[in-house]
């Protein structure tokens, strides 16, 4: 459900906590263990924007109580429509046992600021998309479904007010924004096959860590391998992002033998683009490419069909 773009931007972002610890204060296991922070910080944001839905879409009983007890409420106040608040798609993310441990564990209950909820009800409740929901007596599954996906999309996601909350509450939200799209709307198409609690496969776990130690064990070689074409280049003032993914580069290229070529230097133009400087896509792309032409050449590649392995 994690993207394999993503773990490499955990990755990258782990090699480069490491490069700026003072020495001596990286001991066994600190690697892994930041790369898990890391990984569970993406785990925290899906749970918290799905805590944050139902908290909008529960926010529908508040007002009805807060209207109702005016001193002089009118028509309009008693007869508020709660209909989103039973939403089943809610049910389901609240009833979660994984979902309320993710709550729980890393107390993410108090971070939603109940007036940014109400505003982001409000924003909802004026459109019209929201009045022909509760215009509909009966509850549909699809119906149920495109008001979720419509409050997150259209509401939450183009709040400018919600997106600076998540990104003053959460350090890497910019990393993990996009994948977000995707795993709510996934979430959305398939709830019942989520597990809260292992939101990253076991393969790709194993594809982290093993990652993340090969670029530390092999990074002596791997720097063998890329300074030679730096040219007129001084390795020194290279950007440090641009020199870990080279080095995370080459060793997909090395040792991890079911990850086509193509795959690997296309993913870390992308990363270089996205996390470097504007020409540090176009430079990585160099530099991988040459190291790659003369690792072929050298007959060092040796890659498998992922469906045969």
């Amino acid at each position: 459900m994690i993207s394999r773009r993503n773990i490499r931007v955990k990755v990258m972002q782990t090699l480069y906590a490491l490069e700026t610890m003072e020495e001596g204060t990286v001991k066994p296991g600190t690697a892994t263990s930041l790369l898990n922070e890391k990984l569970d910080q993406t785990s925290q944001i899906f749970t918290y924007l799905l805590y944050c839905l139902s908290q909008v879409a529960q926010y529908a009983e508040i007002d009805a109580q807060t209207r109702a007890s005016k001193h002089l409420p009118s028509a309009a106040d008693l007869q508020v429509n709660t209909k989103i608040a039973g939403n089943e798609f809610i049910f389901q993310i609240i009833n979660d046992k994984g979902f309320q441990v993710n709550l729980e564990q890393w107390k993410l209950k108090h971070l939603p600021e109940p007036d940014l909820m109400r505003k982001l009800y409000n924003t909802l409740t004026a459109t019209e998309i929201y009045q022909n929901y509760i215009k509909e007596p009966s509850r549909t599954k699809a119906g149920e479904k495109e008001i979720m996906e419509y409050l997150y999309k259209e509401v939450l996601s183009k709040n400018e007010l919600f997106l600076q909350h998540m990104e003053d509450t959460f350090l890497h939200w910019g990393d993990d924004a996009e994948m977000m799209d995707l795993l709510v709307a996934n979430y959305m198409h398939k709830p019942h096959l989520f597990n809260f609690l292992q939101l990253i496969s076991k393969e790709k776990l194993e594809y982290a860590r093993e990652l993340l130690l090969t670029v530390i064990d092999k990074k002596e070689y791997c720097l063998e391998l890329i300074k030679p074409k730096l040219q007129n280049w001084d390795p020194e003032r290279i950007a440090a992002v641009d020199m870990l993914l080279m080095e995370m580069g080459v060793c997909e290229f090395l040792y991890f033998p079911t990850i086509p070529t193509k795959v690997t230097i296309n993913e870390y133009i992308d990363l270089a683009k996205a996390y470097s400087t504007p020409q540090s896509g176009q430079f990585v792309n160099g530099i991988l490419d040459n190291i790659l032409k003369d690792l072929d050449q050298a007959n060092q590649i040796k890659k498998v069909d992922r469906t045969k392995k």
